[in-house]
């Protein structure tokens, strides 16, 4: 490992946290899938419901491919919930169903992080797709054009905010979708934990891309201010 550059060490870290961390929500998931809600509620139950009894209106509810790959859209205000969420009467379901209705409820009111984040997308999908080749440039240009690596530096900030920014948004839609399973008695006191349980190793997946995200803006700051040495 001495011979590795930093950021491979870095990446290689984080890509093993990421994978250990995406094992274990994997595995929770499939474990809390085979618990039955109280109510035999699926995953779109558990969003209808969650969304007339917020009183939140002119929301969607689909069905998308692929496993965990449930998500809030809040251009089009729709719900998307992978097939296992969308059907399935289980605890796991549930818990997922309504952090993503956690998400349509921040819209709804309004919530400054969700907002600030929305108003990331723009920028932070403009700098995804050049941030790479212009930090490739500037450190290849380092000496003669040191601006160019600043510049990719600034690109990347803005990407490592909208990972930061991320995480309260995450952890809010969590807090009022285990708030929301609790007092309507979808889960009891026993599954309750399981839908905690759950949602935190979720949760554990954008604390590792944060984390990786702040390491690797680091480390380009500590090229910039080295290049003179």
């Amino acid at each position: 490992m001495a011979g590795l550059p930093l950021i491979w060490i870095i990446f290689i870290g984080f890509t093993l946290l990421s994978w250990l961390v995406s094992h274990q929500l994997q595995s929770r998931f499939k474990k809390y899938s085979k618990i039955p809600t109280a109510n035999g509620m699926t995953g779109r139950d558990v969003v209808e419901k969650m969304l007339r009894d917020n009183g939140v209106q002119g929301v969607k509810i689909g069905s998308v491919e692929g496993q965990l790959t449930d998500h809030y859209n809040p251009t089009n205000k729709t719900i998307n919930l992978s097939h296992e969420v969308y059907y399935g009467a289980n605890v796991a379901a549930a818990a997922v169903a309504a952090h993503e209705c956690g998400h349509a409820l921040q819209h709804a009111q309004a919530y400054s992080m969700l907002q600030l984040r929305s108003a990331l997308v723009p920028v932070v999908s403009f700098a995804s797709h050049w941030v790479q080749w212009i930090l490739l440039a500037g450190i290849l240009l380092l000496q003669q054009f040191p601006q160019l690596m600043l510049i990719g530096i600034c690109l990347f900030a803005l990407m490592t905010l909208f990972s930061i920014v991320t995480l309260p948004v995450e952890i809010d839609a969590s807090h009022r979708a285990l708030a929301w399973l609790r007092n309507s008695g979808i889960t009891t006191y026993e599954s309750q934990e399981s839908a905690k349980d759950a949602l935190k190793w979720a949760a554990y997946t954008y604390v590792i891309a944060a984390l990786s995200s702040l390491a690797t803006l680091l480390y380009y700051i500590m090229i910039y201010l080295g290049r003179r040495d």
